[in-house]
């Protein structure tokens, strides 16, 4: 049996321990929040957080997730209270289609938990491994910018 914090919460799995994290998380789980793109880590659209540290659950099995905490994009808001990047994102356009934001989501989650700042130099980088094909990213990117200038302003 496999055991991890998904979201807060301990969930245990009991199947076969190298079927992929993301199918763990949408099928058995339910949290389909996580979107595959292209099943090879190419795309980032299944970017999750696992012990902090943005990685794509298409290549991960759950077996290397056992004990470890689990981020998904359902663990930034719900429908009605969006947390703060979700928020930028529906301000600044950066969400067209929906199958890259939560891969984009949860990568610049992990760059704003490890310090990163409004550098739209930086967030690039930090957002290099998510591929969209609607904005051209600097939706994306203003999204980003615009939620953190405005924790700032919250702070004030």
């Amino acid at each position: 049996m496999i055991k991890l914090k998904v979201n807060g919460r301990t969930r245990t799995f009991k199947g076969a321990p190298f079927t992929r994290l993301i199918d763990v998380l949408r099928e058995e789980l339910g949290l389909t929040g996580t979107k595959e793109g292209c099943g090879e880590g190419e795309c980032g659209a299944c970017t999750v957080l696992v012990d902090g540290a943005a990685v794509c659950s298409c290549l991960i099995p759950v077996c290397q997730a056992d004990g470890a905490s689990v981020e998904t994009v359902e663990s930034l808001g719900t429908p009605e209270k969006l947390g703060a990047l979700q928020e930028g994102f529906l301000k600044e356009g950066g969400a067209q289609c929906g199958i890259c934001t939560p891969g984009m989501l949860m990568s610049a989650t992990g760059w704003l938990r490890r310090g990163g700042g409004a550098d739209a130099a930086s967030l690039r980088c930090a957002i290099a491994g998510n591929l969209c094909r609607c904005t051209g990213y600097q939706h994306i990117i203003d999204s980003v910018v615009s939620s953190v200038k405005g924790r700032k302003r919250a702070r004030r």
